[in-house]
């Protein structure tokens, strides 16, 4: 066989498809806004939910409800280094999810790590329901 008829040969033969990589459940990490916060409410004697479910139909989780106001809290991450929250299709994920809670009755603040950290957010949460 000559280099040319295996090059032909070669050429066509159906290409396998790449498979998907698989996703694999990991426990999630806390991110240092959160737990920040954590300690923040905690402080202060607000009870609150972590990762709260607050649609059925969907797999939608807030960071935080404050329990006994219908207040949620998001802890935005990746703001400056180009996250998912600041792409395009994370962005409009984020405008859904935040709709959905309006619609459904919940109020939504939405706070950086380095708000947390300096302790706007926690003012802003206290002012809210003391």
């Amino acid at each position: 066989i000559s280099v040319a008829e295996y090059q032909k040969l070669i050429k066509a033969q159906p290409k396998a498809k790449a498979k998907r990589a698989t996703k694999v459940k990991t426990e999630r990490v806390v991110s240092e806004g959160e737990a920040t916060l954590a300690q923040h409410l905690k402080a202060h004697g607000v009870s609150f939910e972590q990762e709260f479910r607050f649609c059925v139909d969907r797999k939608w989780r807030a960071d935080f409800h404050i329990v006994g106001h219908k207040l949620l809290v998001e802890v935005e991450g990746g703001i400056w280094s180009g996250g998912r929250h600041t792409r395009a299709k994370g962005y409009i994920g984020d405008m859904e999810k935040y709709n959905a809670a309006v619609a459904l009755g919940y109020r939504v603040l939405r706070f950086s790590t380095e708000q947390v950290k300096s302790g706007f957010a926690i003012n802003g949460i206290l002012g809210l329901v003391e």
